[in-house]
């Protein structure tokens, strides 16, 4: 099933359920979803494909771990609970991420694949990588260790 049906069905069930809060973030999902599908159409792209959605998502985590962040400085540990409530929700439409070990093991068999061997191969490194974990891959998380890895 396609990221937009699953959305659609998850808010179907939350709807039914009366959820509010996971009402709430999948409506706020679909909304960001439908911004992305109208910046898309200039470029002819009727609907952005599930790997973009998946990017997307991502960003959004992203975003509301910073706003956690925040809250708990400003001393706003509601609004923090908020937050992770929607992280909750819209991680559950990501693919599971890699361990640091596997994602550990992966870069050494990425950097031995392409025979990198400085920080200027650190591009060929993440693209071999990004070529064969895909969407099971937090290129914010790998970044570092490939350093790590070519400079060591």
């Amino acid at each position: 099933m396609a990221l937009r049906e699953q959305f659609t069905e998850q808010l179907k069930a939350a709807m039914l359920a009366g959820d509010a809060p996971r009402v709430s973030t999948l409506r706020m999902v679909r909304a960001k979803l439908k911004d992305a599908d109208i910046a898309a159409r200039p470029k002819g792209v009727p609907a952005v494909p599930d790997a973009e959605i998946l990017t997307i998502l991502r960003g959004m985590v992203k975003s509301r771990h910073e706003s956690v962040a925040l809250y708990r400085q400003g001393n706003r540990p509601e609004l923090a609970a908020k937050e992770q409530a929607e992280i909750a929700v819209i991680e559950a439409f990501l693919p599971q991420q890699m361990d640091d070990a596997a994602l550990a093991a992966a870069v050494a068999a990425a950097i031995a694949a392409t025979g990198a061997a400085t920080i200027k191969d650190m591009g060929r490194v993440m693209a071999d990588l990004k070529a064969r974990h895909g969407a099971a891959l937090d290129l914010s998380r790998a970044g570092p260790m490939v350093k790590a890895g070519l400079a060591g």
